[in-house]
């Protein structure tokens, strides 16, 4: 009963911090989506699938996944950060994971939780996720950020929010599959045309979403 209830426990605390009403403003970023939607590249559903699991499995997702198993085996959480800092593919890119994770950080610790500095969301996640199912951990992080972007779309185009529903859960065979990678190094980006979106993102006028 003690093992069930810690578990159950555990669970909680990791999807209340990773549900949309965690304040670390999720809201505020599309990863570059919204330029590819401005220059209308991603206009519907199946355009959306199709950019935002490029991210999921060939982007990211793979190296947020790396950062997340590597903390939560007892890596270095500023090693890992500066690994992430040294991949990211833009500016902005970067901006979104170290501000999310500083507010993370900053929430958690307010909550009476062991203190952290700031780091990227990823890796503040694998530290305050020590003890947990790592597996359980990556799926119920990129089931997050899928949705972040999904969100994004949502605001912004035509897109209901059946078909955003659908999306989402049309996504979770890939989610699952990249949540089980355990890469040893930390693997690149094959998302050219995400990253791109990404960097010009930094001067597109007018927007709506911080990157």
């Amino acid at each position: 009963m003690i093992t069930t209830t810690l578990m159950t426990t555990d669970l909680l605390r990791l999807t209340q911090w990773l549900s949309p009403a965690f304040p670390v403003s999720g809201y505020a970023y599309s990863h570059g989506l919204e330029t590819a939607m401005a220059e209308g590249r991603v206009t519907d559903a199946a355009s959306t699938a199709a950019w935002v699991r490029t991210v999921l499995t060939s982007g990211t997702g793979p190296l947020d996944v790396w950062a997340i198993r590597r903390v939560m085996g007892g890596a270095d959480p500023e090693e890992v950060a500066a690994t992430l800092r040294a991949r990211a593919g833009s500016a902005e890119r970067w901006q979104e994971t170290r501000d999310q994770g500083a507010a993370f950080c900053d929430v958690t610790n307010a909550m009476g939780e062991v203190p952290l500095s700031d780091l990227p969301l990823p890796v503040a996640l694998g530290v305050r996720a020590r003890g947990m199912d790592a597996g359980i951990v990556a799926q119920l992080y990129l089931q997050a950020f899928a949705g972040q972007m999904v969100s994004a779309a949502t605001r912004f185009l035509p897109l209901g929010q059946r078909a955003a529903q659908t999306l989402l859960r049309d996504l979770h065979p890939a989610i699952a599959a990249v949540a089980e990678r355990n890469d040893t190094d930390p693997p690149g980006s094959a998302a050219a045309l995400a990253e791109l979106d990404a960097m010009a993102h930094e001067a597109l006028q007018p927007r709506i979403f911080r990157t």
